[in-house]
């Protein structure tokens, strides 16, 4: 079994021991910097704590010194407690930026409960709380300040904090910054500037997830050299991950009915679409099974509905699409299931993390049904824009909108024959280039006039990367779908980390590795030479030897055929060009096809 110290982080620097609380805190600032027995007496007064959790300590130091600091941290490794020291050792007023309203909310109460003065400025505070708030910070008596990146990027609410003394800019879930498409939120590209115009103080960017180009695109975008980068590792011995593979809709309808009605706890079940979410909704009702439905064509009032029985136990099973979860704490989640697979294994990831937060057991299962492939290429398809949709956008800019107004995204949309998501990346890519800059109140401002073909196609090169990146992220996510290797070790590699050799121990692939090993040594006991030499068996002499284009037979998958073999196990390609890697042990020959090789005899006894 793997345990944290057999996993190491390849490529990047890590801060580690010797960044902790304590070294060298070097004054960057004016103010004077907390020494590390200060800190333990804000951690067991404040917090109730006697000690700080793996890499939270190489956090609050890096923060404390004033290095502009990465922490790439699994859900349920106490992230938030990295920003809320330091604000009550720091001077001042700490900003705390997250996409997430209910968190922040969670978060504030919290906070407040145990005397520290926080609030919270965003689009679901009322009113007389809002004013209430802006008070606090304009008067210097709130000590930290939970907003959302659209409020941040408000030249009203930037105008109110840039008055105050900011030691400290924290922004949660920062991979969003790298994100694209139906989901991106413009805002998140407003931070770097926010970032500046506060002066640029302490940086604490937070997230579970950050491949190394990730960590770079973050880095250019909030204006950042290097990052002290604390990394504790990905790896989660409580989550035990699972593929099985289904024939078609029917069977992988029946079999998540099964798993949820089975399994003890609350489960999250994940899918590609919304169409899909709510014919699983729809059986699990059906079978009994207490379940909610939460997506984006669902009323805000019946999602925050949805979303609070689920939270508190009230129902059992969320079925979603990936409008949901980010943020969401929900400790006991006893299982994730992905009845579609994601765009890639960073958002798989992302999701199936959300089990087993308080650290006990938890499964993560995805059905996969080889057309579910089909899904995410459609979504791949509409997501980037054409060289005429780019064109159009920016000689629509480039005109007069009239009517006295300006141009908004939802302007350029109601105008052109672009999809909403495509017209998002294109403003992305044209904002990025610093073509097109937002102005406070959403107008679009163009500020490079004049643009040719060539230029134009030159931009286009922005993004293609970016589309053949997320088409490699694909190819990913089916690889660990079918592969017979460690499941921890595929999601490992992907973020540049590695296991020991002897694998998790609790996948599903390492489960038949170790029952095809066990199976291998009663073989090889029955084939041990009895009295006079003679083999027990003399079928169990002869081992299969495979080859490609060999008829074989899988139990439960039927018959198929050879189409390679490697150290992993054997490739079968199945009806519909369904493609599955098995261990040999689990491999039968179609009879007459198979070749065999002698087993050699083992040495007697002399």
């Amino acid at each position: 079994m793997a345990n944290r110290s057999s996993i190491r982080r390849r490529g990047m620097p890590v801060a580690t021991a010797a960044g902790t609380i304590g070294d060298d805190m070097t004054r960057t600032r004016a103010e004077p910097v907390p020494g590390p027995a200060a800190i333990r007496r804000i951690l067991r007064t404040t917090f109730g704590l006697d000690r700080l959790r793996e890499g939270q300590e190489a956090v609050i130091a890096s923060v404390m010194r004033g290095k502009p600091t990465l922490a790439v941290m699994p859900t349920g490794a106490g992230k938030s407690l990295c920003y809320q020291l330091p604000v009550l050792a720091l001077p001042g007023l700490t900003i705390v930026v997250s996409p997430l309203i209910a968190l922040m909310k969670d978060q504030c109460d919290k906070l407040r409960d145990m005397g520290v003065a926080a609030c919270q400025l965003n689009s679901a505070v009322a009113a007389a709380e809002l004013a209430e708030a802006e008070g606090a910070v304009r008067d210097g008596s709130a000590k930290i300040a939970f907003t959302t990146p659209e409020r941040l990027a408000d030249p009203t609410f930037l105008e109110l904090v840039s008055g105050q003394r900011v030691s400290l800019l924290v922004v949660d879930e920062v991979h969003c910054i790298s994100q694209w498409g139906h989901d991106f939120r413009p805002a998140f590209l407003e931070i770097g500037q926010a970032f500046a115009r506060l002066g640029r103080p302490r940086l604490l960017t937070l997230t579970a997830t950050a491949t190394a180009p990730v960590i770079d695109d973050i880095a250019r975008q909030l204006g950042v050299d290097r990052f002290e980068i604390v990394n504790t590792g990905t790896y989660r011995a409580n989550l035990h991950y699972r593929v099985i593979q289904v024939t078609n809709e029917s069977d992988k309808l029946e079999r998540v009915v099964e798993i949820a009605a089975s399994s003890k706890g609350a489960g999250l079940i994940y899918t590609a679409t919304i169409k899909a979410a709510e014919s699983v909704h729809a059986a699990l009702v059906a079978k009994g099974v207490d379940a909610a439905l939460y997506h984006g064509r669902i009323g805000a009032a019946r999602r925050r509905e949805a979303q609070e029985a689920f939270m508190s136990g009230r129902v059992r099973v969320m079925v979603a699409t990936n409008a949901f979860g980010l943020g969401i704490d929900k400790a006991d989640t006893r299982f994730v299931v992905h009845y579609q697979m994601p765009a890639g294994l960073d958002a798989y990831y992302q999701e199936s993390g959300r089990a087993g937060r308080d650290g006990e057991p938890a499964d993560c299962t995805l059905l996969f049904l080889h057309a579910d492939r089909s899904v995410q290429q459609f979504f791949l398809a509409g997501k980037y824009p054409s060289r005429e949709d780019l064109v159009s956008i920016y000689n629509a800019l480039r005109a007069d909108p009239g009517q006295d107004t300006s141009w908004t995204a939802e302007r350029l949309e109601a105008k052109l024959s672009v999809s909403k998501t495509k017209l998002q990346v294109a403003l992305r890519l044209l904002r990025h280039e610093k073509v097109v800059r937002m102005s406070g109140d959403g107008a679009l401002v163009l500020t490079r006039q004049g643009l040719d073909d060539g230029a134009l196609d030159r931009l286009l090169e922005g993004y293609r990367g970016k589309r053949e990146g997320d088409r490699d992220m694909l190819e990913r996510m089916v690889f660990y779908a079918q592969t017979g290797r460690c499941r921890w070790k595929v999601l490992l590699d992907h973020f540049g980390e590695s296991l020991d050799e002897s694998g998790c121990g609790s996948c599903d692939n390492c489960i038949r590795f170790a029952l095809a090993r066990e199976q291998e040594a009663k073989e090889g006991e029955a084939t041990t030479p009895g009295p006079g030499g003679a083999l027990a068996s003399d079928e169990k002499a002869t081992a299969v030897e495979f080859a490609p284009g060999d008829a074989v037979r899988v139990p439960r998958y039927g018959r198929g055929v050879v189409d390679s073999i490697d150290a992993a196990g054997i490739n079968v390609m199945f009806a519909g060009d369904r493609r599955r890697m098995f261990l040999a042990a689990f491999v039968r020959p179609v009879a007459g096809t198979a070749r065999r090789r002698p087993r050699p005899l083992p040495a007697t006894r002399g």
